[in-house]
This record gives structure tokens, C-alpha cells and sequence, in this order.
């Protein structure tokens, strides 16, 4: 890993292990009150055109990918991918909150995609993870 680390990748760093935590934990705390959580979407999604089978099909594939896409950003490995993936389901999240016309939520979720957005964008001062540790390896074994 490189020794010198520059304020950029510091700074990239601290956002990108918060935004891990705060994504993976929404998943995993989930794991263990699945029920509740789904149950919840359902009241929330009763009214809604989308039947039932598919808001519960949504409420797996909210919890794994929070726990999946924020674990993977969090550590930092297959970042890219993460990020994209995290991002994509965000589309998901706002796409069934506005059709039930939640704005504020929407509001936030708009903040959750602007910062997978700028997390994607800003990859480049990646130099604390677990890709970065990978490709200074990678580099060292390849030099004669």
C-alpha cells in the first residue's frame, strides 16, 4: 500500500468507509427483522399499482443489496462495481418512493444517488482499500 497518502485520498477515504457503514448497516440490521421491515413496506406500498408479491420481492433485494453494496464499499473491494450497483438500486428506492409520493424520502434518497454519484466519480483518489492494496501488488509483482 502506498505509504504517502495525499488529503485527496484521506478525504476520499473518510467518505467512502462512512457511506460503507451507514449503507451495509442499513442491510444488515434489516437481516434480523426482515419481517418487520417487509410487513412495513407493505403497508407502506398498499395503495400503490405494484402488487404484493413484488414489494416483497423488492424488500429482499433492498436488504441484500444494502448489506452487499455497503459491505463492498466499506472495505473498498470491487468499488466500482459497488458503487454502480449502489447507485442502481437507489433508482429502484426512488422510483417505488415517488410512486407513492413520498418527496421527502425521495428528497433523501436523492442525496444517498448524489453520493454514490460523486463517490464514482471521485474513485480516482481511491489509495485506502482493499482494490488499492490489490493494485499496489499487482504492480509489485509485475516489476522485474
Amino acid at each position: 500500500m502506498n505509504t504517502h497518502i495525499s488529503e485527496a485520498g484521506w478525504a476520499y477515504a473518510l467518505a467512502r468507509i462512512g457511506f460503507g457503514i451507514n449503507i451495509a448497516l442499513h442491510g444488515w440490521v434489516r437481516i434480523s427483522a426482515f419481517a418487520d421491515f417487509e410487513a412495513h413496506l407493505l403497508k407502506q406500498f398498499a395503495e400503490s399499482p405494484l402488487p404484493a408479491q413484488l414489494v416483497s420481492a423488492t424488500a429482499y433485494l433492498i436488504v441484500a443489496g444494502e448489506a452487499v453494496f455497503g459491505t463492498l464499499i466499506l472495505f473498498g473491494l470491487g468499488l466500482r462495481w459497488a458503487l454502480i450497483g449502489g447507485g442502481a438500486l437507489m433508482w429502484v428506492l426512488i422510483f417505488g418512493t415517488c410512486l407513492i409520493q413520498n418527496w421527502t424520502v425521495a428528497g433523501s434518497q436523492i442525496v444517498y444517488l448524489a453520493f454514490f454519484a460523486g463517490l464514482l466519480a471521485l474513485a480516482r483518489h481511491d489509495a485506502f482499500s482493499l482494490d488499492a492494496w490489490m493494485r499496489t501488488r499487482r504492480a509489485g509483482i509485475a516489476k522485474p
